[in-house]
């Protein structure tokens, strides 16, 4: 089987692996009929936790305690940035909130690398957050600035998320401390979603649907982008991963007929510029992409 992915092009992996990332935030989103948007991303989560302590059974291997701590808090984050995003994409349209939260990894550029490209990036991340914000969102429309906030500070949870799991990735494998991470976030926030969660188990379409999610939007990705992120060069990267946000614009368009405003789609090219000029500067080493969407 690996024999096989391997003969697949990496940037035809990464490019998969988002649109799959894309189609399960578009089935969280028919999802929030049923569930609160906190429910469907703690079954997400904890979804993914049975499938990847079944299949990496870290207790098996010599984890210290301090490996366990840090897969927990790193866990715990990447738990809270999917509850804050799927609350976000609740009230504004799914592309922008995706575009919002790529503000995370260019910060996180920006402060590590103090680059004339660093700085150019974060102008134009910021100007893109402006057109989005003042120009492409009626401000006036109940939630949508609540939306807003949620989208940046999902943002600014990604951005720990990214320095803690580069942190682990440098000591052991990135699938066994999302294993152990996945559990650690299932139990925090469990009171959160404890209200509503037998909810998924109404009809069996229903909890299939939830299954659908968890699987498409982290146990696939994340191990397909194991494999590509170790294939692609630096240019491929920083181009690929600036082509995200325009994946979420297309899966929102087709999936949940969200067509941005003309100030919000220019907002999202300038902001997947930035991305691109931020991916290219921090390509060495590889930050992990968000399991959330």
């Amino acid at each position: 089987m690996r024999a096989l992915i391997n003969r697949i092009p990496a940037p035809v992996l990464f490019i998969g692996s988002g649109f799959t990332q894309y189609t399960g935030a578009a089935l969280a989103v028919a999802l929030f009929a049923t569930m609160t948007p906190t429910t469907v991303a703690w079954w997400r989560v904890t979804i993914a936790a049975v499938i990847l302590l079944a299949w990496r059974r870290p207790w098996r291997q010599k984890l210290s305690r301090r490996d366990i701590a840090w897969s927990a808090l790193f866990g715990i984050f990447m738990a809270g940035m999917n509850i804050v995003f799927y609350e976000a994409v609740s009230r504004i349209d799914l592309g922008v909130a995706v575009s919002l939260e790529f503000l995370g990894p260019v910060l996180v550029a920006v402060t590590t690398n103090r680059s004339r490209a660093s700085r150019i990036a974060a102008a134009l991340a910021f100007s893109g957050v402006a057109l989005i914000s003042g120009l492409g969102l009626d401000l006036s429309q109940p939630n949508i600035g609540l939306g807003l906030f949620l989208a940046i500070s999902a943002g600014a949870l990604w951005g720990a998320y990214m320095v803690l799991g580069q942190r682990i990735a440098s000591r052991r494998s990135g699938l066994t401390s999302l294993a152990v991470g996945t559990a650690a976030g299932s139990l925090v926030f469990c009171p959160l979603a404890f209200h509503d969660l037998a909810l998924a188990f109404n009809t069996p379409m229903l909890f299939l649907t939830v299954i659908g999610v968890s699987v498409l939007s982290t146990v696939l990705p994340y191990s397909i982008d194991q494999i590509a992120f170790a294939r692609l060069d630096a240019a491929t990267f920083a181009l690929l991963n600036s082509l995200l946000p325009a994946t979420s614009l297309v899966i929102g368009a087709i999936a949940l007929h969200q067509l941005p405003s003309i100030p919000s789609f220019v907002g999202l090219v300038l902001i997947s510029i930035a991305v691109w000029l931020a991916s290219y500067r921090t390509r060495k080493p590889v930050r992990p992409r968000p399991e959330h969407a």
